[in-house]
């Protein structure tokens, strides 16, 4: 396998990343490169033949409930909330001046 990063390509990540390396962190980004594509090598020769791909490992599903649009005045259990109210409107500490 031993895939070989060039010093361009160091640059060129670099240069995307907006990064400024030193000669040692380059040399560190490309054997952690070079072990990567390696691994990824590896991955390849797995035989997946009859494998369906998956966007995720569990079973996606939507959990939130249907958006039914309503006509209902709730403002009384909003209001139930509220530590202080006046009338039909909370009460709030001033913040401005």
């Amino acid at each position: 396998m031993a895939n070989q990063i060039s010093d361009e390509t160091i640059e060129y990540v670099g240069i995307l990343a907006k990064l400024e390396l030193s000669g040692e962190e380059k040399e560190s980004a490309r054997r952690d490169m070079e072990k990567m594509l390696d691994y990824i090598d590896t991955l390849n020769e797995l035989d997946t033949d009859g494998v369906e791909p998956m966007s995720h490992v569990f079973p996606v599903n939507n959990v939130f409930r249907e958006d039914v649009a309503s006509n209902a005045d709730n403002s009384e259990d909003t209001l139930a909330n509220a530590p202080l109210r006046k009338g039909q409107s909370f009460v709030v500490p001033k913040t401005i001046g």
